[in-house]
């Protein structure tokens, strides 16, 4: 019984945990370590946090070790900002890879001796070939490519010409080192593809220690190998380089090379995830950098109020499939709700503002309510809340001349404010367009929330905040960026943008308790959404709130 039930937990294993479980059968590995590289040229997005979070969760399933190493072979586009920004993010989600980062570029010597390994087998050469020529002589899907008249140089000769490659007396362009396989391969990248090329640029790590870099398909599999990684977890666009991959680990001479899993991307649509494209925004001003709010870039969530459980949930709801497919963006807005509905206190926030004047209520008098901060979670207890004569109410709770079913304020009609009392509407004024300035109500004294009046019923409930003892904020709402409905790409190639992506409100009023709000604090308010402090602009002067995501949804989950 006991053996079944072991077979059946692991037949219920994703198809990656399948073949590390024969792996680990066979001998293969006695261990499991798995890493997260990332090139630092851009912020990471929603996509790379799947992949960050199904190493690290292999890792921990089987006991094994997790390292995050940036692939900083190509100096070009790498910064320093990135190398941050991406330590940031796989913190704060929670892989724990132990304060040890590990970085491509503190193995060029260990690649350069590769390299010299490759040489003296007779496996690799220098090529003089210019860049067109490779891709000319390169052939098609159909057609076998031709050998490079540099192809057969001797041993000899190729140390000596990558040395002067490597000494700085080759100009950019003028040689590359490639692997010698087979021009007649089925697999284009198995046409001796390059592992070097000479490029004469200032590296963020290594300075101008080296003018020679290795491409990423000969640099990944020895970082891989250099530090004992077991299996090598990545995105389906490397399948046609895995045969590559082992190539290059098998031929340096690696007696227990790393195995290459491949799974699928995660595509969600209605957001741009391409670091060209976000950069292109962030350069043209139409985001406020990599983390706006609009972006899915894990800094852009983080700021935007997601949490890392919601991002995880989503993760595990997609789950790990060798297929390429979309995922709506509605499941990742259902998870953030489903994951603060119980956690966050439910405050009361006008985002459109109108003044109710109470006639009835003492002038002076500020009397404070109680308030439950979650219903649905009685632990997160209670706050007070200002009751005063003047408050503010939420602009489309009051009509003039309301439809049927219409339950909110309107001339002559009673409702209750939340935690409050009754009133009913007696009056209203406008301005010269017609446009509502005040209302004015009265109350009964004997309708208080929380008494055992039950005279009489009223159908409508409105939120409602004090006039002088409320904060005055910002409020910004967010919709998709781009609308692929409408198609992502313009004809010339560039983003569709929704021209309504941002809408700032400038004159919103909440509850004076979150006057006191920190950057990332997340709120719900009432019938509004979820909001969060945002940590770049807000200011305990002028607080800014993000909002995370509306209460309604459109998505349905199938349980």
């Amino acid at each position: 019984m006991e053996e079944n039930k072991e077979l059946e937990e692991k037949k219920s294993g994703n198809f990656i945990e399948l073949e590390i479980d024969k792996d680990l059968a066979s001998g293969r590995f006695d261990h499991v370590k798995t890493r997260f590289p990332p090139e630092p040229n851009g912020y990471l997005h929603i996509g790379h946090a799947k992949s960050i979070l199904l190493n690290y969760g292999l890792s921990q399933k089987y006991q094994g070790s997790f390292n995050l190493r940036f692939d900083d072979t190509n100096p070009t586009k790498e910064k320093e900002e990135f190398v941050e920004a991406i330590r940031r993010d796989v913190e704060w989600l929670g892989a724990d890879y132990h304060n040890e980062i590990y970085f491509a570029s503190n193995y060029f010597q260990q690649m350069y001796e590769a390299a010299i390994t490759l040489i003296k087998k007779g496996k690799a050469y220098v090529c003089e070939l210019s860049a067109d020529e490779i891709r000319e002589y390169r052939g098609t899907l159909t057609e076998a490519g031709k050998e490079s008249p540099y192809r057969n140089r001797s041993i000899e000769e190729n140390l000596k010409l990558f040395d002067d490659m490597k000494n700085g007396k080759v100009e950019d362009g003028k040689m590359v080192l490639r692997a010698k396989i087979d021009m007649a391969a089925a697999n284009i990248n198995m046409r001796d593809p390059i592992i070097y090329r000479v490029a004469h640029m200032t590296h963020h790590n290594t300075g101008d220690k080296w003018c020679i870099y290795p491409m990423y398909d000969f640099a990944h599999p020895l970082e891989d190998a250099f530090e004992g990684i077991t299996h090598s977890i990545c995105t389906l666009e490397f399948e046609d380089h895995r045969p590559l991959y082992d190539w290059v680990v098998e031929n340096v001479g690696f007696e227990q090379p790393p195995r290459q899993i491949e799974f699928a991307k995660l595509y969600l649509t209605n957001v741009v995830t391409g670091k060209r494209y976000i950069k292109k925004l962030v350069d043209d001003g139409i985001v406020d950098g990599w983390d706006d709010p609009r972006l899915v870039t894990i800094s852009a969530l983080r700021r935007r109020g997601f949490t890392p459980e919601s991002i995880k949930m989503f993760v595990e709801l997609c789950g790990v499939s060798k297929a390429n497919s979309s995922v709506d963006y509605a499941m990742l807005e259902y998870c953030i709700r489903e994951d603060l509905k119980l956690k966050k206190a439910r405050m009361m926030a006008v985002l459109d503002p109108v003044k109710l004047i109470i006639d009835n209520y003492p002038e002076d008098q500020v009397e404070w309510l109680d308030a439950e901060n979650n219903r649905e979670n009685p632990e997160l207890g209670s706050r007070k809340i200002p009751f005063t004569k003047e408050l503010y109410i939420e602009r489309e709770d009051f009509m003039i001349d309301p439809p049927k079913k219409y339950f909110r304020l309107f001339p002559g009609n009673e409702v209750r404010l939340m935690n409050a009392y009754f009133v009913k509407c007696v009056d209203y004024k406008t301005d010269e367009t017609g446009k509502v300035t005040e209302i004015h109500a009265t109350y009964d004294p004997a309708t208080k929330s929380g008494s055992d009046f039950n005279e009489r019923k009223v159908k409508g409930t409105i939120h409602w905040v004090s006039a002088n003892q409320s904060k005055k904020v910002t409020v910004r709402l967010y919709e998709n960026i781009v609308d692929e409905e409408k198609g992502k790409l313009n004809e010339d190639g560039s983003l569709n943008l929704n021209p309504n992506s941002l809408c700032v409100l400038e004159n919103c009023y909440v509850e004076p308790e979150l006057a006191k709000a920190k950057p990332y604090d997340s709120f719900q308010f009432l019938r509004k959404g979820f909001f969060c402090v945002d940590a770049k602009d807000s200011s305990p002067e002028h607080p800014v709130f993000n909002r995370i995501v509306s209460m309604k949804s459109s998505f349905k989950l199938n349980k």
